[in-house]
């Protein structure tokens, strides 16, 4: 069978992350789903801050992994159906897979807008196993918060469950309140957790986190010690403090990322008790029904974290706008012309 020269194949707009923080705007191929895959119209893709990277050093593939979009793939059995993204591809049969652990599969290493093209563009082409279908009663701006807003989030408290379960009304700290520590702090609550603090630097960040029913906490302060500390900044002077602050049989939860080597000191502070330090990754499938039921719950204040929304062509301003601290998750948005 003869492939279609790369000229004559219909065309989309995408961006293009060179590096040295510049974004264009280019022309490129619809993508040709593989086998097992289907073409997915984007509608929103929410900017996120892991992708500053990208922005600093470039990208081989269209960046982007936080999609909401429309199945078009005429004989799919989810065409017309909009879905969520999943990013971890995943083979769907090996340990972790069959355990329900499909974000942390053992036979695929690959994430949809970082190893393959991602989101920032009109079209994308997903593997089967990663449509999510979300229902009709959400709105397009919020689809793409039920991934790193919502699942990410509510993955890490969930897991953190385990070491401190809200019995006993627990004192938690949550660090860094961009929209991954907003999305504990209402996942926090929502699970049932009274005493929830945060600590930012950014006080319009912080506001919001009170108004969703955290206390204010300041930076780097040593005056409180925590059963559950979630850590969201990725900062490493964030993570050293937090093992200073978590409580005997406490619990940190590291959910920032940090490429830069992060070294421990083993002194007496974090030899002479017993804590837990748990690193959590995404969410797995399963979650996704529930993961709704708390977008459906708090619609009104996710909707506050979605502060912006642009066509593609402002992209680059809008990204640098992002990288600034001036917005919380704004998203690129495409109106549909169906």
């Amino acid at each position: 069978m003869q492939t279609e020269p790369l000229t004559q194949r219909p065309q989309m707009r995408a961006a293009a992350f060179h590096g040295e923080d510049r974004i264009t705007v280019e022309t490129r191929p619809l993508p040709e789903p593989a086998a097992g895959e289907a073409l997915v119209k984007i509608l929103r893709t929410a900017l996120c801050g892991s992708d500053f990277k990208l922005w600093h050093n470039g990208a081989e593939h269209v960046a982007g992994h936080e999609i909401f979009g429309r199945v078009e793939q005429p004989g799919h059995e989810l065409d017309g159906q909009r879905c969520a993204v999943y990013i971890p591809v995943h083979c769907g049969h090996c340990a972790a897979c069959r355990a329900g652990d499909t974000q942390m599969c053992l036979e695929v290493s690959s994430l949809i807008g970082w190893n393959r093209d991602g989101g920032y563009c009109e079209y994308v082409a997903v593997p089967d196993n990663c449509l999510l279908p979300v229902p009709e009663d959400i709105p397009d701006d919020l689809g793409p918060l039920l991934l790193d807003t919502i699942g990410t989030s509510a993955h890490a408290v969930r897991e953190a469950q385990r070491f401190v379960p809200k019995d006993g009304d627990p004192e938690v700290l949550v660090t860094g309140a961009g929209p991954v520590g907003l999305g504990v702090v209402l996942a926090l609550k929502a699970l049932g957790y009274e005493k929830v603090f945060v600590s930012d630097p950014n006080p319009g960040r912080l506001a919001i986190a009170v108004s969703f029913g955290a206390a204010a906490h300041p930076v780097g302060s040593r005056d409180k010690r925590f059963a559950m500390i979630v850590e969201c900044s990725g900062a490493h002077v964030a993570r050293n403090l937090a093992i200073e602050l978590v409580l005997p049989k406490g619990v940190i939860v590291l959910v920032g990322e940090n490429a830069a080597p992060w070294t421990i000191t083993e002194d007496k502070v974090f030899r002479r008790k017993d804590f837990a330090m748990l690193r959590t990754f995404y969410f797995p499938k399963a979650d996704l029904a529930a993961n709704i039921e708390l977008l459906r719950a708090n619609k009104d204040r996710y909707a506050r974290l979605v502060d912006e929304r642009f066509g593609l062509d402002a992209l680059p301003e809008r990204f640098a706008h992002f990288a600034e601290g001036k917005s919380i998750k704004p998203v690129l948005a495409f109106e549909e012309t169906r």
